[in-house]
């Protein structure tokens, strides 16, 4: 939405703040997406490294068992 610059009207200023507000937002949100997919899918290849490295070798045998029955 463009508004005219030159307008002394209170509505019109406000808008325009909220308008600058708003693209500003949209920009921190971006970085913020872009940061948490690069990190999530790390975090949780590492949480299941662990979990998997935690387990048992009783566990890993149920495993092993349940996926072929």
């Amino acid at each position: 939405m463009v508004l005219p610059e030159d307008s002394n009207n209170a509505i019109v200023d406000a808008l325009n703040r909220i308008q600058e507000s708003l693209e500003d937002n949209n920009e921190v949100l971006k970085r913020i997406a872009s940061h948490y997919d690069s990190i999530v899918p790390t975090m949780r290849k590492n949480q299941e490294a662990l979990l998997d490295n935690n387990k048992s070798p009783l566990d890993k045998v149920y495993e092993a068992m349940s996926f072929k029955v």
